[in-house]
């Protein structure tokens, strides 16, 4: 049975953290003149900020890991070392009023790095694994309703000590038991995934005294421009033209106007927190009776579930029903993209189905329903979306009865190591809307620190979560 973890969490509040000045950090080597990142269609469909917060038991040497010695070792790493070869994230966003294109300009503006410490201990934060919206007090949030030129990429908050980043902010908080949380702000334009947690492996060596795990960053994005003219070979509903989406995430076009947040939270949501043991996961792949992935067995459960939940009885079964989720292209493009390649290499794959054959129809039904979404995605399909996204500047389309899931559990964030150990835990900091399922790694951890398991994070209005809970449960 699936086990649908408790909502009482504890609430963060402003007064629980005492946070110091945030400090700009320069990249040593940006260069000169001054560059000028070309973005591609694929990292214009995603501009909006990432927060990420990484939780560390306190460390065994206390003498040598105190409050200055942890964020100056964080912030000796980033300033002295990982802004070298990621003087990108230093930069800003900005709007071309030319070329009426995003663009990101090395300008050595600054990532922004806060020190701040708490009055809790970790143990009083509850289940780390459950995701908490307050939990944003751990990152710094310093674009929020300023215009692109005045908003960090990057922000580092450590939470001893709390570090921010403007293209890469950095919060590091301590915690009266000697813990610390580690908190990061990317923008998905900069970064997917994969090159966040590659650039948070690679601060982690610095940190261990081990120096950069990567020698070559490739951060020439040409490669994935649109083609001339352009050439749309397929429909591509599973995004939404620009002008028809409302969403603050992506809808952004001119400098002049704020930098999109993530950060409301709607009451008018639920959200609860469902936990998959790995016998839970090898039970509906036998259920699916045909061979398929943990990925496709658990996205065709959620998605049968929430249909069956959104749409009810008293809908239209005929209607379709929409699951978006992220395909990794850097061996699928031709040309193949190159390891060190740390642009956005995903684009959005989708599943649909009428409500009453993926409500009514085994499993296996909507497992063969993912797996064709994935299989959909070639070479020719790939440069399709990018001149399709030259023409409309669509986002996912997140609406209607689509929905998005993001397989986070697959990123390796709970594997980053400053040299105190593993990360007790490491996750997203969660918005309040029913656009976005997340998968998350489990709470506990094997001998090589992955997660066991894996938590949905979903939000639905209260009456739909009633109707989902039960469905979700039937396995």
């Amino acid at each position: 049975m699936v086990n649908s973890m408790s909502n009482m969490i504890m609430s963060i509040t402003d007064q629980d953290l005492v946070k110091e000045e945030p400090i700009l950090l320069l990249s040593p080597r940006n260069p000169v003149p001054t560059e000028t990142i070309f973005l591609s269609n694929i990292d214009q469909a995603v501009t909006f900020p990432v927060e990420t917060v990484f939780f560390y038991e306190a460390p065994p040497n206390m003498a040598s890991a105190s409050t200055v010695g942890i964020a100056g070792k964080v912030k000796k790493a980033v300033e002295e070392v990982l802004l070298v070869p990621y003087y990108f994230m230093a930069g800003r966003l900005n709007f071309s009023d030319e070329t009426k294109r995003l663009e990101l300009v090395c300008n050595n503006a600054g990532a922004l790095f806060v020190s701040a410490k708490s009055r809790f201990c970790l143990k009083d934060l509850g289940n780390l694994s459950h995701p908490n919206p307050s939990f944003h007090h751990f990152v710094l949030r310093p674009g929020i309703y300023k215009s692109l030129a005045e908003t960090a990429v990057f922000t580092i908050q450590a939470s001893i000590n709390v570090v921010w980043f403007l293209n890469l902010f950095i919060n590091v908080t301590r915690f009266e038991c000697g813990g610390f949380a580690l908190g990061f702000t990317t923008n998905h334009a900069i970064l997917d995934g994969k090159s966040a947690s590659e650039m948070f492996h690679n601060l982690a060596s610095i940190c261990r005294g081990e120096g950069l795990k990567t020698n070559h960053i490739n951060n020439d994005r040409t490669c994935m421009k649109a083609r001339t003219p352009p050439q749309i070979h397929f429909p591509h509903t599973e995004y939404v033209e620009l002008a028809r989406t409302s969403s603050l995430l992506s809808s952004f076009t001119s400098q002049k106007r704020p930098s999109p947040s993530p950060h409301v939270f709607s009451d008018k949501y639920t959200h609860k927190l469902f936990s998959f043991t790995p016998q839970m996961l090898k039970f509906l792949k036998q259920k699916a009776m045909i061979k398929c992935s943990t990925f496709e067995a658990i996205l065709a459960h959620i998605w049968r579930a929430r249909t069956r939940a959104v749409l009810g009885h008293d809908h239209d079964q005929d209607q379709d029903s929409t699951v978006l989720f992220a395909v990794d292209i850097r061996d699928t493009v031709s040309p193949p993209l190159p390891s060190s390649f740390i642009g956005n290499a995903v684009i959005t794959g989708y599943a649909r189905a009428k409500a009453r054959d993926l409500v009514d129809g085994p499993l296996s039904y909507g497992v063969e329903m993912v797996r064709e979404g994935r299989e959909r995605v070639t070479s020719e399909y790939i440069r399709s979306v990018i001149d399709w996204l030259e023409v409309y500047k669509g986002t996912p389309a997140t609406c209607g009865c689509a929905f998005y899931v993001s397989a986070w559990w697959k990123l390796g964030f709970g594997e980053v190591d400053l040299g105190f150990g593993r990360a007790k835990h490491a996750g997203p900091i969660v918005s309040g809307n029913d656009e976005f399922v997340l998968l998350l790694d489990g709470g506990d951890c094997d001998e090589g620190g992955k997660g066991l398991g894996i938590n949905v994070w979903i939000g639905l209005e209260k009456e739909k979560m009633e109707r989902f809970l039960k469905c979700v449960f039937e396995m």
